[in-house]
């Protein structure tokens, strides 16, 4: 990963997003096509949300052996991620239905996800989509001082060990959104002014927050209690359904962004990088197994960052045929397009950039 990028005109990159947005434009004439979801994203909505909540009837119906439990709670948190990267994806970005009121709907399946649409709008597509990669600015970078993603963070020497304790602590993701993730990024956002839309009163946000979250540990915690579930059994599923779900989500992030060939650009003392929006999110996205057909549609399209980047408002469904044109594009304007063929190709490479972050900085 670096920290430089070639430096490409400001002619040259709006030949190239010109070039790129007709071409796609018109691939979507020619065939007819709207740019967002259709009836294979209305189908894979219904499988997702049956692994996710078909299990969980089950546990509260059924007495089961304890192994069953448990098992059946890691396929829940497998369906967690699934609704996360393909339903609620879309929803927030506005592309999973050409109706408002349908993509906010689906946008609202995070709130049974342990999320907050506010706070999750604000970090990923305020935050994470416009300052890509950016150390102090894109807070999908950010993890305290327990992991160093960018040659910027500070270097401790535990560092030496993050690739080997790193997916220990993926898995937490989504228990510290249910946690305290929500309630420590909603005081900054507020305080902040942040909003993706309409800025709505601190009062609003704090009560949807609040909310969502007594129904959310209702339906989680509160409702298998009280049907007879013993209390710890109830607990360690949790944490287990949660921690299936951190890992996944986290491991898909970090291959599309922190591996060997990205970029972490350094803005200048007037806060701007060298490069335009476009081109800058070439330079710190890649791809990975793209003719993999259970990732292509286990991840979203997440799979495809590259064309999520650059067209986060067209459903993932889409992704597979317009990388063929981004692709094309990038390579007759010189311009970079990373992509790994396989997932364990990313993986290596994830976790092999995480060990070199972690050895102690060489002083110039």
């Amino acid at each position: 990963m670096d920290t430089t990028s070639p430096i490409f005109s400001k002619n040259d990159s709006m030949k190239f997003f010109r070039t790129l947005n007709k071409r796609v434009n018109d691939y979507f004439k020619e065939n007819n096509l709207n740019k967002t979801g259709n009836w294979k994203l209305h189908l894979k909505t219904i499988v997702m949300f049956s692994i996710f909540l078909t299990p969980y009837f089950f546990l509260l119906a059924m007495d089961m052996p304890f192994w069953v439990y448990l098992l059946l709670n890691v396929v829940i948190g497998v369906g967690m991620a699934g609704v996360g990267m393909n339903v609620m994806h879309d929803g927030n970005h506005g592309s999973y239905s050409s109706k408002s009121w349908v993509n906010k709907f689906m946008g609202g399946s995070i709130y049974i996800l342990a999320g907050n649409v506010y706070n999750w709008q604000v970090q990923h597509n305020v935050l994470h989509h416009t300052y890509t990669n950016i150390l102090g600015h894109d807070e999908d970078l950010e993890a305290g001082r327990i992991m160093r993603f960018t040659k910027e963070a500070k270097w401790y020497r535990f560092h030496k060990f993050q690739h080997y304790y790193s997916v220990f602590l993926y898995g937490l993701l989504t228990f510290n959104w249910a946690i305290t993730t929500d309630f420590l990024q909603m005081k900054r956002y507020l305080k902040r002014k942040l909003s993706y839309g309409e800025f709505k009163k601190p009062s609003v946000r704090w009560t949807t927050l609040i909310i969502t979250k007594v129904i959310y540990f209702s339906i989680w915690l509160v409702i298998p209690i009280v049907l007879g579930i013993t209390w710890w059994k109830v607990l360690l599923g949790f944490l287990v359904m949660h921690y299936t779900a951190g890992v996944i989500l986290s491991v898909v992030f970090q291959l599309a962004h922190v591996v060997e060939d990205t970029h972490n650009p350094i803005p200048d003392d007037n806060g701007e990088i060298e490069n335009t929006w476009a081109i800058h999110q070439l330079f710190t996205t890649a791809n990975f197994a793209p003719k993999n057909w259970l990732v292509n549609y286990y991840t979203g399209g997440l799979n495809h960052q590259i064309e999520h980047h650059i067209f986060p408002n067209i459903s993932h469904i889409h992704y597979g045929k317009i990388a063929e044109i981004v692709k094309q594009t990038a390579q007759e304007c010189n311009l970079p397009y990373f992509e790994f063929k396989t997932t364990r190709e990313a993986i290596y490479s994830h976790f092999k950039h995480l060990k070199e972050l972690g050895q102690k900085p060489q002083l110039a």
